[in-house]
């Protein structure tokens, strides 16, 4: 974990006064905007109330196998930050890794955490479309399991390949989400050799929204360290396909510039495990009252409750 210097901390965004009450160590990375409210606005002593006033649906969270105290280390970050329901996948980024014995392995260990926090956690499940019977068949498995969505899905296939056509068609019918991983760092406006060529890139999205207009598509983490302006840019007339602006990397004005190409209605909160920055950037946006609302909560909530599954 990293440690960050309290005082900077607090000078950098109003909101940061949410961190001072998690100590000086974190899950991510520094947080390093500006405030874009002035002080008047949200006191500082008085942030952990704004913070905890709003209801939060994480819509882009993780558990990982291996450290038997990580799902309490998800549950102590979200429980100090208000977040009363995290959407939790196990996804393999890796395509050699990505085979149906591993990808059901990592769905079993959600299922697990879901059993063990059935308040808090609801999974998403991660398959490989290169396996393309076994995945309809995982995602038969989950949904039995009590999941409502598809992801975060990795770089295995373009997310406009053949080869998701029935697994889009399917969730259709489930009236499910579908959230896809983007390339992270390397391709810019255009894919980049460090990339997987099967990495799938913002138009990537517009054209698969295009072709299935009645389908709901997640575009994972802005904050994630893509060329978020050319993401936002590019999905902006794809009116299915919505943005969760989780992620460490959190540019300042991100979420307002997100707000002008994607607007109020197809933006979700998420924190990718970047717990403090994820709510943090929330409150240095210039957001209203109801647009704070509908990003951290009802937007995903709405989408939840097309499947039956929303939170009352």
């Amino acid at each position: 974990m990293l440690k960050i210097n309290r005082r900077k901390f607090v000078s950098n965004t109003a909101a940061s006064a949410a961190g001072l009450l998690l100590g000086n160590s974190h899950m991510g990375s520094a947080f390093k905007e500006r405030s874009l409210i002035p002080d008047a606005l949200i006191p500082k002593e008085g942030l952990m109330k704004e913070v905890m006033k709003y209801p939060k649906i994480d819509s882009h969270a993780h558990v990982h196998i291996g450290d038997r105290t990580y799902t309490d280390k998800v549950i102590y970050y979200a429980d100090k930050l208000g977040i009363s329901k995290l959407m939790i996948s196990r996804p393999i980024s890796t395509v050699s890794e990505a085979t149906p014995e591993n990808f059901r392995k990592n769905n079993d260990f959600v299922i697990k955490c879901m059993k063990q926090h059935p308040d808090r956690f609801t999974g998403t499940v991660v398959f490989n479309a290169n396996y393309q019977k076994e995945s309809l068949e995982e995602i038969d498995r989950c949904i039995d399991a009590g999941m409502v969505g598809a992801g975060e899905l990795y770089r295995q296939v373009k997310i406009n390949d053949p080869l998701y056509y029935p697994i889009i068609e399917k969730l259709i019918d489930l009236k499910m989400l579908i959230m896809q991983h983007s390339v992270v760092g390397y391709s810019r406006v255009t894919w980049h050799s460090a990339e997987p060529k099967t990495s799938s890139l913002p138009e990537d999205f517009a054209d698969i929204a295009k072709r299935y207009p009645e389908a709901m598509f997640q575009y994972a983490h802005i904050g994630g360290g893509i060329d978020w302006e050319y993401a936002c840019k590019t999905l902006k007339d794809s009116l299915n396909v919505y943005v969760d602006v989780s992620g460490s990397n959190n540019a300042d004005n991100m979420i307002n510039f997100a707000m002008r190409y994607i607007g109020e209605d197809r933006l979700l909160f998420g924190c990718d495990n970047s717990f403090y920055q994820g709510v943090g950037h929330m409150f240095s946006a210039k957001l209203t009252d109801a647009q704070r609302r509908k990003i951290f909560f009802e937007n995903y909530n709405s989408i939840l409750k097309k499947s039956g599954n929303h939170v009352n």
